[in-house]
């Protein structure tokens, strides 16, 4: 039995910006870290030669590839040519739907174990692009590329997303105790409502042609340099405020983005010692993150 185990991410600032609508004409970045939560995808030989079995959130066994309904399973074993003889099951830390990547994630993790499975060897580089393929070209997810990077590449990093459609991944190597003070200075909260972000995301795809939209996207691409000198320089006084001023500017991309519950459990967040946070994900449900000092 072969079992990959790939992290879910936390975006920080910038999500958006990974989008080609933004970055075919500006340059688009995104800072992110990887967390210690995870899609597992487990495969094995199938002792039915001639049928697939997937386990998931439900279970199929099929006589052929084409019957298979989860897309990206089947995109996935189409590209290893695999017609039979594997059974391939998953499970995650956390559900979908709730804003930390978990669809690509998958994506990576299947990828990564197929190349297993073949006895082949795949870079990280190899796994997030290989992601993307299957994910933006074929299936024609109305997606960015953040966080099939985030996934493959793991760790603390700036990802720059550059016109021609390559991608630069930059590490943070910042000190043990910087990073220490950072992780016990931040808070994530569940708040329910899973949702897919296909319908936030094309909203916002499509808004990008706005000029107003637009502009807005590359001051949070701004920010993402200001939070990776924070970092750096070890100002972490300075985080919240940077993820309060990207969220600020996020909620102007797309309609779907915030609503009531949410603004209520941010301003309440505010108002009782956080210095800044967000919304993970596209939007609209999913986990909320802040930023709160010990001393607060």
């Amino acid at each position: 039995m072969i079992i990959t185990k790939t992290p879910f991410r936390i975006s920080f600032v910038g999500g958006g910006s990974d989008l080609e609508a933004f970055y075919s004409q500006s340059q688009g970045a995104v800072l992110s870290t990887s967390i210690n939560k995870y899609m597992y995808v487990s495969s094995h030989r199938f002792f039915e030669e001639d049928k697939i079995r997937t386990k998931y959130s439900q279970t199929e066994t099929v006589d052929h590839l084409n019957e298979l309904k989860h897309p990206i399973l089947k995109e996935c074993l189409r590209k290893f040519s695999i017609e039979g003889g594997i059974e391939i099951s998953s499970i995650a830390d956390i559900p979908s739907g709730t804003g930390m990547g978990s669809s690509s994630s998958f994506t990576v993790g299947v990828l990564h174990n197929l190349h297993a499975f073949k006895h082949q060897y795949a870079s990280k580089e190899k796994l997030a692009s290989g992601a993307c393929e299957i994910e933006i070209d074929l299936l024609k997810e109305p997606i960015g590329k953040q966080d099939q990077y985030a996934a493959a590449y793991g760790g603390l990093n700036v990802i720059e997303f550059n016109k021609d459609g390559s991608v630069n991944v930059q590490p943070l190597y910042i000190k043990d105790q910087v990073y220490q003070e950072l992780q016990d200075n931040l808070c994530l909260y569940y708040i329910g409502n899973q949702r897919s972000a296909s319908s936030i995301l094309s909203e916002q795809r499509k808004n990008t042609s706005q000029e107003e939209k637009f502009n807005t996207l590359r001051k949070m691409v701004d920010l993402v340099y200001e939070l990776r000198d924070v970092l750096m320089q070890e100002r972490l006084d300075d985080f919240g405020k940077l993820l309060h001023e990207n969220w600020m500017m996020k909620q102007r991309l797309a309609s779907g983005i915030s609503n009531p519950l949410i603004n209520e459990l941010y301003n309440t967040a505010m108002e009782n010692g956080a210095m800044g946070g967000k919304l993970l994900g596209a939007g609209g449900g999913g986990f909320m993150l802040f930023y709160c000092p010990g001393s607060k």
